[in-house]
């Protein structure tokens, strides 16, 4: 009977090390592929748009693995470009959202019953207009292009993360220990940056980086519909929105490979995410 107690006892510390070691092996290994999406990408943009009617309309092969387009564009390299430019886009986006959410949520739940009711109310407006719709007015009064897509994305994918800092802040403000500093006259800058931030800081950057997926998801869809990025560019939305005339031809593979790496990449940011949030959050590490 004590062995089997023992064994109880010992039997989650010795699987706790071994849980933690596979989410984070799993999660570097996530970011080191987006890396180098990311860098293959960008040294392979400019093949990316090299034509060569000689070798048009190939379906994959060993030597074209993707196939190629109706220009003799490789479809790998066009794909690998792609994806690299939508990370760029949506990390950008993502970072300024998350800044957004970051100072509106602080300030609903620090500056006031005004302040509050204005964050919310602006919270519900924004969460009232249809995502998409938002999007491209927004793409479309900037000129579109690279910019117009960053800046709509950015300025549509903060309301859900500024709720929760705003509960997290307003958690931590009600909590004992900001009482007690209180009580020991600290300053309320000193407050913020010592008790409120490290609180707020694990579910603000599990936020930014799920948001990722969502920046790169609308990123391409505007960019489909015609309202994103332009033409001459390599974007998975552009892949996708030309290959919608030779599917009927039988060119599958101008938009199977395109979708599937689009999907295979927002995985991986899941991946990230996931991890990253089962590591911060003590209640869920050791799943």
């Amino acid at each position: 009977m004590a062995e089997a107690v023992s064994v109880l006892l010992h039997a989650p510390r010795t699987r706790r090390l071994p849980n933690r070691r596979a989410t984070l092996c799993a999660v570097i290994a996530a970011v080191v592929l987006l890396g180098s999406i990311v860098v293959v990408g960008q040294a392979l943009a400019p093949a990316a748009t090299q034509t060569d009617f000689a070798h048009k309309d190939i379906a994959p092969c060993l030597g074209h693995p993707f196939g190629t387009d109706q220009m003799g564009r490789d479809m790998l390299v066009r794909t690998i470009a792609g994806l690299s430019l939508s990370i760029l886009v949506g990390l950008g986006a993502a970072c300024a959202s998350s800044v957004i959410a970051l100072a509106l949520g602080s300030a609903a739940a620090l500056c006031g019953k005004r302040v509050d009711a204005a964050v919310l109310w602006l919270i519900d407006l924004m969460q009232g207009i249809p995502h998409i719709v938002l999007l491209v007015l927004i793409s479309f009064a900037l000129g579109k292009g690279f910019w117009g897509v960053s800046v709509g994305v950015a300025l549509t994918h903060w309301p859900a993360l500024t709720r929760v800092i705003r509960a997290e802040v307003l958690q931590c403000r009600t909590s004992g220990y900001v009482s007690v500093a209180r009580s020991l006259g600290t300053s309320r800058a000193r407050i913020a940056l010592r008790h409120m931030l490290p609180a707020v800081l694990p579910q603000f950057i599990v936020g930014l980086i799920l948001m990722f997926p969502h920046a790169i998801l609308h990123e391409a869809a505007i960019t489909f519909l015609g309202f994103g990025l332009s033409p001459e560019q390599p974007a998975i939305g552009i892949i996708l929105s030309e290959s919608m005339s030779y599917l009927s031809a039988g060119m599958w593979w101008l938009a199977v490979f395109p979708g599937l790496a689009l999907i295979g990449v927002v995985m991986v940011f899941d991946v990230v995410g996931s991890g990253i949030r089962r590591l911060v959050d003590p209640n869920s590490s050791q799943e």
